[in-house]
């Protein structure tokens, strides 16, 4: 499909199944390379980056953990600028190497948030690895060592990326159309 609607918008066709498919395996074999003797605790963030998280653990070959926050910022198709914590982690992350999954580091406040929050657990270290990242919409300054793509600052969804929660299940990824935009 290149043009879908959801709810009020329409999103035309911007990044295709294969070249996501691509790019996770990429940044999967740069994780494997670079944590290679380390068994790192892979944190999704939910609900976005579950379909990121899964794919890219589909490619990676050292061993690891997985477990899952799920922090909330976003209205609509804008960012609510307050991030809650809805449900967290269990997992003592006490001289754990911890590597965050997102699916999109636009602002950077809420993973500039969560960064904060397990860094009060101690942790050996924390890495990034996000699919998506705005470059040019970023208000905090973040060390995002794995990034599938750089995007410009457009309303996305598909790919686990929603629309006031629909649009999570397409495989590739859309783009608002420019009539739309608020």
């Amino acid at each position: 499909m290149s043009v879908i609607t959801i709810k009020d918008k329409r999103f035309s066709a911007s990044i295709s199944a294969e070249t996501i498919q691509k790019e996770v395996k990429r940044v999967a074999d740069e994780i494997n390379r670079d944590f290679a003797g380390k068994e790192p605790l892979f944190l999704s963030v939910l609900n976005g980056a579950f379909m990121f998280s899964a794919d890219l653990m589909k490619h990676i070959t050292i061993p690891c953990e997985i477990s899952f926050v799920k922090l909330a910022s976003y209205q609509g198709v804008t960012s609510t600028g307050r991030i809650k914590e809805v449900f967290g982690l269990n997992e003592d992350l006490t001289d754990r190497v911890v590597i965050i999954l997102e699916d999109i580091v636009d602002t950077g406040q809420t993973m500039q948030h969560l960064l904060e929050s397990l860094g009060a657990r101690h942790p050996k270290e924390i890495h990034i690895a996000t699919l998506l990242l705005k470059p040019d919409k970023l208000k905090v300054a973040l060390n995002v060592e794995y990034v599938a793509m750089n995007i410009p600052n457009d309303f996305i969804v598909g790919y686990g990326l929603d629309y006031d929660g629909m649009g999570r299940n397409y495989p590739e990824i859309y783009t608002i159309c420019d009539s739309d935009e608020s």
